[in-house]
């Protein structure tokens, strides 16, 4: 495992500095999920890195010593009707939005991952991979993931069948013969392509289609 090289000093004016950082962009069903983060200069937490860089048995470890050794973190999401109603990318930015709104310090400014920023009231930047750059986006890449990971467990058990607890909700070939063979859960986003394509004809169309044909040769 790589350990990212960490600069707990607070920067000039001893700014407050949230880090941004979302999980879920890619997969068919599910929200996204994002989190914010103000870590403790004085308060250093050994390991953080990309959650895609950590196993599952670290993530889960880092999760509560962020939680309680952070000044300040939040949780932001948006659901699946929001997804098909504003499309992935603004939902990730309201997301995103929530997330820095909901924590209990207002921070100075906000870095956060990737290339572009949702509108905050306050000073903020992208840092194209932040996650393995920046300490506080990489604690909430982790918080974000292991919420994440966490509900699609949770969703595997409500709708069985799918696999969501191990691929995730991403596109898997798994993932895509239940969607052809089940159809679709409430929890899948319609409004993206392999979803639609998947149920182009769903089961129950093609049973009502078969029937027709039927009685059509009846008749």
């Amino acid at each position: 495992m790589t350990q990212m090289l960490m600069d707990w000093t607070l920067p000039e004016g001893n700014e407050l500095i949230a880090g941004v950082d979302e999980v879920g962009r890619g997969p068919l069903c599910g929200a996204v999920v994002t989190a914010a983060v103000i870590l403790d200069p004085l308060r250093p937490i050994e390991g953080l890195n990309d959650s895609k860089k950590l196993t599952e048995a670290h993530r889960e470890a880092l999760f509560p010593l962020i939680q309680e050794r952070a000044l300040a973190w939040a949780i932001g999401r948006a659901e699946v009707d929001e997804i098909d109603q504003l499309n992935i990318l603004h939902a990730t930015m309201l997301a995103m939005q929530r997330a820095v709104h909901g924590l209990a310090i207002r921070p100075d400014r906000v870095l956060v991952d990737g290339n572009r920023c949702p509108v905050l009231p306050m000073p903020s930047e992208p840092v194209i991979k932040g996650d393995s750059r920046v300490p506080a986006i990489a604690a909430a890449s982790i918080l974000a993931k292991v919420t994440r990971d966490r509900e699609m467990h949770e969703m595997d058990l409500l709708y069985p069948g799918y696999g969501m607890a191990k691929h995730k909700g991403y596109p898997t070939r798994e993932h895509m013969s239940a969607l052809q063979l089940l159809g679709a859960t409430p929890i899948h986003r319609r409004s993206f392509a392999p979803v639609r394509e998947a149920l182009a004809v769903s089961p129950v169309e093609a049973v009502m289609d078969e029937m027709d044909s039927v009685v059509a040769g009846v008749v």
